[in-house]
């Protein structure tokens, strides 16, 4: 085993060693061994990092937006000469395996890349003569500091690419709060961004408890926080935020569902469920762990993806053979095997039994394997609450309608997919079901970083999306500006200017 590294957290472009007392283990999952602790951040060291970013707000906001872009630019590229060390590192904390890791990544490059696109993105509305011989320009400005609350399932995407980019292209400045479960990948990210020429105090990452991380709730420098983890801390950050007068995004739990309708090809629509339900462990909120499937086909259907289920290769993040890797940390595989006897004592069948599933070689790491519930009903709560590993929930329907209000019956509505072959069903289903993020016949329909990440219901709390024209409205206000040039003859008059903002002048 190598020698465990005490990591730093990142303010003024450099990291910095913690006086904290208090360091949280980071394990790698496949094996289940410490490989590096991150601080608990003290509370002057978070003060510090926002102080840092509110400093750095005034010289990065008066920066042309053309400018701002070159680093993003530098950026992209360093990730793309740094991507097999990037992917690593989510290997080793997160337990992703490679192929699934190296697309956390590459998303954050994909969110870098529209965030290129800002002078455009950037760009208001004018109208000259809004009233005789006036004029009005709508222009977009950055806020100031914004706080990004970091999950551990994303380690890359998440902090690099739905929070960053976009906001540091339109002019702002921010702290990430990253995972202490798994903050290695962010803090990389940020020594390239300073690398880049990002100046300093533009990003800063601390790892801290939640204690401390209550000040980006209130603090008065902060004007915006983007959240993403469970729906229980989404509602308070977005509370208690919003009563101090903050901006929030809070991206929450989901518990996703797909139709299965009778047409559907069966191999084809199987191998589709079980790439999205078991990918990344289950672990990400677009996960696909409940299927819905109309009655006569459902036996062949859950057959099919038991069998496919069974020929995953579960094996260690970085063998780039591995198709299912462990689960991040004891505790959480404790909590996920705790909704399997949950799923057992509520009377669901269980098809297959991951819970005793290993690695050769790597017994230690944090394994479980393909697990299928078939004949789940709708008060059993491991139908409805969102579980986070790999376990699949069938749910049989007699028909297209009955399959919809199952769906939609669910609080939360993140995505949604139907696989059938059927163009009016299709349709109709787009047009009812509740998820903002919806699939035909794609099992994880998450949009390119062009789209919102458009979650509903208690998937998503506020009303502008991560991504896309929402992501950079988030992170700007608008100001409209009139104008008004008179001639030496109105000088002349001397006629008061009363105008109203009305057609014509009165």
């Amino acid at each position: 085993m190598s020698k465990v590294e005490t990591l730093g957290y990142f303010v003024n472009g450099k990291s910095v060693q913690s006086k904290t007392e208090k360091f949280y283990d980071i394990m790698d999952p496949s094996i289940g061994q410490v490989i590096a602790k991150a601080p608990n951040c003290t509370q002057d060291e978070v003060d510090s990092a926002i102080e840092a970013a509110e400093k750095a707000f005034p010289a990065w906001r008066d920066t042309p937006v053309m400018r701002r872009v070159q680093v993003l630019y530098k950026f992209k590229r360093l990730l793309e000469e740094n991507l097999d060390e990037l992917t690593m590192s989510v290997c080793r904390e997160n337990g992703k395996v490679w192929q699934e890791a190296k697309g956390d990544v590459l998303k954050a490059i994909e969110v870098v890349e529209l965030a290129c696109g800002a002078p455009t993105l950037m760009l208001g509305d004018a109208l000259m003569d809004t009233s005789s011989q006036y004029d009005t320009v709508m222009y977009r400005e950055s806020l100031g500091v914004f706080a990004g609350l970091v999950p551990w399932n994303f380690p890359a995407m998440i902090p690099f690419g739905w929070m960053v980019p976009l906001c540091i292209a339109t002019g702002n400045t921010m702290v990430l709060k990253a995972s202490s479960t798994t903050p290695m990948t962010a803090l990389a990210m940020a020594e390239l961004l300073a690398q880049a020429g990002l100046p300093d105090g533009v990003v800063n990452v601390v790892t801290c408890s939640r204690h401390e991380a209550e000040t980006f709730l209130t603090h008065p420098a902060i004007k915006g926080v983007t959240f993403v983890g469970s729906t229980a801390v989404g509602k308070h950050i977005y509370s208690v935020a919003a009563a101090h007068g903050k901006r929030v995004q809070a991206l929450c739990e989901a518990k996703n569902h797909c139709l299965v309708l009778e047409d559907a090809p069966i191999k084809r629509t199987a191998a589709g469920i079980v790439n999205a339900t078991y990918g990344c462990a289950g672990e990400r909120c677009m996960a696909l762990p409940v299927v819905v499937v109309q009655e006569s086909i459902a036996d062949e259907l859950v057959a099919m993806i038991k069998e496919m289920a069974e020929k995953r290769v579960i094996g260690p993040a970085y063998d780039k053979t591995s198709e299912l890797g462990p689960v991040v940390t004891a505790s959480h595989k404790k909590f996920v095997l705790g909704w399997i006897e949950k799923g057992i004592e509520e009377g669901a069948e269980l098809v297959l039994d991951g819970r005793n599933a290993t690695a050769e070689g790597y017994e230690d790491g944090y394994w479980i394997g393909p697990t299928i519930f078939d004949h789940v009903t709708p008060e059993m709560s491991v139908g409805n609450e969102e579980i986070f590993g790999p376990v699949t929930i069938i749910k049989r329907v007699k028909d297209f309608n009955e399959g919809i209000e199952v769906m939609n019956a669910s609080r939360f509505a993140n995505g949604s997919a139907i696989y059938t072959q059927n163009g009016y069903y299709s349709r109709q289903f787009a047009k009812r079901t509740d998820a903002g993020m919806v699939g035909i016949n794609v099992g994880i329909p998450v949009p390119v970083g062009i789209f919102p990440f458009s979650g509903h219901k208690l998937s998503f709390l506020s009303d502008l999306h991560v991504m896309g024209s929402d992501g950079v409205r988030f992170y700007t206000e608008i100001k409209s500006v009139t104008t008004h040039w008179f001639d030496e003859d109105e000088m002349e008059r001397d006629k008061v200017d009363t105008w109203d903002g009305t057609i014509g002048k009165i």
